[in-house]
């Protein structure tokens, strides 16, 4: 294992090398003074707003619940099938509720987004997913089963009468095949196999389903056959929902783009396998951008066009510069070494609570692995000197250590230091002792940590052991 330092200094040092002068093009890459603010910065996560929403959600399982129950009379429930009918009612509606709340968390609400950040959004997403999916095969399974029952036919042929002589049954079971195959995608052997690309626009298909099996509900479902206000809540419900989609995922980018028309204007090497894309644009000023945070970017060449994909912002916006740094570990940003100057690009965000908004600590220790360097010079150059900064950046290589040059100058800056710990994953892990002799202090600090999720996971795990609290640990993996 190798180790390296740089210690800070109380007067701050001019960088040398790339960190010093602009790129060629003119790009960002110089660290900002020390303490400077963004023009417009995040706004500190609300744990208010995270118990509001949660609220909301459970009042609203709540209702749908109690709507499947108070339809029911115990006349029917006594009938042939009728149990088995209403399990597969309630099942229903409950899976596809959590199929709106699902979603919900992918609109990329500002408020949800900033509370739980991107890593928390996947985290509620993956505890969530199963649900909506077994819950909507158990509805069609127990209704088919109970109406066979009551007709006293078999299960085979009452599902073929379904779908043959029901209005909109055709377009539900469709709607419940796609989900199916979207869920078998998601399946963590089936997942790694799959590109990005892939695994992406089957997910689209989610959304093709839920229209799908909406009119079916209406006109068959037992808790809105002449129920008229039922009905009118739940268009209300669909309707929001799909209003915060198109707002959020579709209005609020387009509008982004429009505004801040970017544009390719320099592609450089930073390392191995590791590239800067520098793009220029308007009124940059504006952009509600946080170091720490990502933007999806859609670089508009034909091949790549058609999908947007995460990368965090290496520096702040230099108006009008603004820069992406990425590693080649799939098809996308192994493409973007090619990239030519001029390409237009379309960007969705920012996104992410990996912020010093998150904040809550005087000094902080920030953690890199591997390319997740790119997200701490980006928050490293958002704190002020009296955070007196300890920067860890783990990488197998030394060549691999990107923007080495402005991460010096940053720590100088900020009165912290830049500490390297290059070697092999089992030579050179960041066990207990390490953290330890770098970061004396770690249980009193505020901790950022980003890389790969294997390599986060770890250092979460060893922190805490040293008796740094949970919500003092701030994590944003990367994740093919």
């Amino acid at each position: 294992m190798a180790m390296s330092t740089t210690a800070g200094s109380r007067t701050p040092k001019r960088a040398s090398g790339a960190a010093r002068r602009p790129a060629r093009a003119g790009a960002t890459g110089r660290p900002r003074a020390a303490g400077r603010e963004p023009a417009v910065a995040a706004r500190p996560p609300s744990d208010l707003a995270l118990r509001a929403f949660l609220l909301v959600v459970g009042l609203g399982l709540g209702l749908v619940i109690g709507l499947a129950i108070v339809d029911e009379t115990g006349s029917e429930l006594a009938t042939r099938g009728g149990l088995v009918t209403f399990a597969g009612n309630l099942t229903g509606l409950v899976g596809t509720y959590l199929a709106l709340v699902m979603v919900l968390l992918a609109s990329r609400l500002p408020v949800i987004e900033r509370v739980l950040g991107h890593d928390g959004l996947l985290r509620w997403h993956r505890r969530l997913g199963p649900w909506p999916l077994s819950l909507l095969f158990a509805h069609a399974v127990l209704v088919t089963l109970g109406y066979a029952q009551a007709a006293r036919t078999g299960f085979l042929h009452e599902l073929g009468t379904f779908i043959s002589a029901y209005p909109d049954m055709l377009a539900a079971t469709v709607a419940l095949g796609l989900l199916v195959l979207v869920g078998l995608a998601s399946i963590g052997a089936v997942r790694r196999r799959l590109r990005r690309e892939t695994w992406w626009a089957l997910h689209l298909y989610v959304y093709l389903a839920i229209a799908l099996a909406f009119a079916h509900i209406l006109v068959l479902g037992q808790s809105f056959v002449g129920h008229p206000l039922t009905i009118a809540l739940w268009w209300v419900v669909w309707l929001a929902t799909a209003g915060v989609v198109l707002v959020f995922r579709f209005a609020l980018p387009a509008y982004r783009s429009l505004r801040h028309r970017l544009r390719v204007v320099e592609v450089r090497p930073e390392g191995p396998g590791v590239t800067s894309v520098i793009c220029a644009g308007h009124k940059l000023e504006r952009l509600p951008l946080s170091g720490g945070q990502f933007l999806l970017w859609r670089f508009l060449v034909p091949g790549l066009w058609w999908q947007a994909h995460p990368y965090s912002v290496s520096a702040l916006p230099q108006p009008p510069y603004l820069r992406l740094t990425v590693k080649a570990v799939g098809d996308h940003s192994a493409a973007l070494a090619r990239l030519h100057p001029g390409t237009r690009v379309a960007i969705e965000g920012p996104y992410g609570a990996f912020t010093p908004a998150a904040r809550r600590r005087k000094r902080v220790l920030l953690v890199a692995g591997g390319i997740g360097v790119t997200a701490v010079r980006a928050l490293l150059e958002e704190l002020t000197p009296a955070a007196r900064p300890v920067v860890v950046v783990r990488a197998s290589r030394a060549e691999d250590v990107v923007l080495r040059d402005e991460l010096v100058a940053l720590a100088r800056e900020r009165r912290g230091s830049l500490h390297e710990v290059i070697g092999r994953r089992d030579d050179a892990a960041l066990d207990d002792q390490t953290i330890l002799g770098l970061s004396p202090d770690v249980t009193d600090r505020e901790v950022f940590l980003c890389g790969p999720a294997g390599f986060v996971e770890s250092v979460r795990r060893t922190l805490e052991q040293l008796g740094v609290p949970p919500d003092a640990i701030h994590h944003e993996a990367f994740a093919l």
